[in-house]
């Protein structure tokens, strides 16, 4: 399959059936599943389910894209934008731990923000994450989203909302 989106070190695809087994290891780990308000899969076969019944790539064109390093196959996780049924856009990210901490979440984030703003009709974009969540701050302010207000959302009691608009220098 080809890339929807190349950076120095990554490309990023749809997520793909045959991805069932790291996306269902990544959302039984209880680590990266600690800040993000979602819940396990409950087996693999939920994981495949899941993805095979993926809406956002037919009703979009743009969704939740698997992470992948330059020169490999298997993805490292996730990022993408996501259209929510009252029309908000939100960036998300998700990654296996063995990869945290070497800014592939801010390269694939930074990325998938300009394909948004240069291939889609988009004009703001909202980050959210648990305010204990300091790696996923760092992420959103480095890729030029300001906080703009902290409210629940989707399990977690206190999000931080940030936000970018097409308008603004990054």
């Amino acid at each position: 399959m080809r890339a929807i989106v190349s950076t120095a070190r990554l490309w990023m695809r749809e997520v793909l059936p045959q991805d069932a087994p790291v996306m269902f290891a990544m959302n039984n780990d209880p680590e990266v599943m600690r800040f993000t308000g979602d819940r396990p899969f409950p087996s693999l076969a939920a994981a495949e389910t899941f993805i095979r019944a993926y809406p956002d790539y037919q009703l979009n064109g743009f969704g939740r894209w698997a992470v992948i390093l330059k020169g490999e196959e298997v993805p490292i996780g996730w990022c993408g934008l996501k259209r929510h049924t009252d029309g908000m856009i939100d960036l998300g990210y998700r990654l296996v731990r063995p990869h945290w901490g070497n800014g592939y979440a801010t390269e694939a984030s930074h990325a998938c923000l300009d394909w948004g703003f240069q291939r889609v009709d988009i004009h703001e974009v909202l980050g959210r994450t648990a305010r204990e969540n300091r790696a996923s701050v760092r992420v959103l302010e480095k890729i030029g989203m300001r906080y703009w207000r902290s409210e629940p959302c989707e399990g977690i009691p206190d999000s931080l909302i940030y936000r970018i608009r097409r308008s603004d220098p990054r």
